[in-house]
């Protein structure tokens, strides 16, 4: 089984080498790697470079944003399963990777998905939110509940049936590309109850209040247009959902 893993950079210099290593160290596993880049006009195009072939294809050139990025990558992947990793981030440990095949051996399961914790943008040792997915009902789904997207792994065929990510939708198009596949389509899905990613704070829905409610109204928009009629109050249940993350944090730090 081949895993594409696709990264999308637009200016991380700072922060890409981490991600690619924490890539490129994965170990059993058969891997191809992607980077798209659009057209970053810092450091990142020598920091690609310095991996050489070790990066399985770099697309540089200009996009409408990280989600038609993410797009390209998803046309250009020729692995079994594709998953993302963003330039901010990076894999837990190096046997990641094979964790998501082992779940995947399984014909049943078409897609996997674990924890995620955030952690400080300057001081990636401290810890500041634990995202502890859990296991995967649609009823929670309908309470505000979603799995961390970047460590959301599905096989190439539910893109081929279902579509890419929407660019219509602006920041919630991750959410509304997992609305579509688990619960308008139902696809089956596996929770892996391990840290499968480290992201650093922030991003882009969460950058300002002004992205924030943005993606508030993007929310309610994913349902409505996959046919489902949007859950009430979700305004207010999926930010809610979100406090266990913190507290949990602290208790581990």
């Amino acid at each position: 089984m081949k895993i594409s893993v696709i990264t999308a950079v637009y200016n991380r210099a700072a922060t890409l080498g981490d991600a690619i290593d924490s890539v490129l160290a994965q170990q059993n596993v058969e891997l191809e790697y992607i980077v798209v880049d659009g057209n970053s006009t810092d450091a990142t195009p020598e920091i690609v470079q310095r991996y050489g072939e070790r990066i399985t294809r770099s697309i540089r050139e200009p996009d409408a944003g990280i989600y038609d990025a993410l797009n390209k990558g998803i046309v250009a992947a020729t692995g079994d399963v594709i998953g993302f990793l963003h330039a901010d981030d990076w894999l837990a440990d190096a046997q990641t990777l094979r964790r998501v095949a082992e779940a995947l051996s399984e014909d049943s399961v078409d897609g996997v998905y674990g924890d995620l914790v955030y952690v400080d943008g300057v001081d990636p040792s401290l810890q500041r939110r634990y995202w502890r997915a859990g296991a995967y009902d649609v009823n929670r789904f309908r309470r505000g509940w979603m799995p961390p997207h970047p460590t959301v792994y599905l096989r190439r065929r539910c893109y081929e049936q279902f579509g890419n990510f929407d660019l219509n939708i602006k920041t919630a198009a991750d959410y509304e590309l997992l609305v579509r596949m688990m619960v308008k389509h139902k696809i089956r899905m596996q929770y892996i109850p391990e840290v499968m990613v480290k992201m650093r704070v922030g991003g882009a829905s969460n950058a300002s209040l002004k992205n924030r409610l943005a993606a508030n109204r993007d929310d309610q928009r994913a349902w409505a247009m996959n046919g489902l009629t949007p859950p009430w109050g979700l305004r207010l249940t999926k930010p809610l959902s979100k406090l266990p993350q913190f507290f949990s944090a602290k208790s581990r730090n």
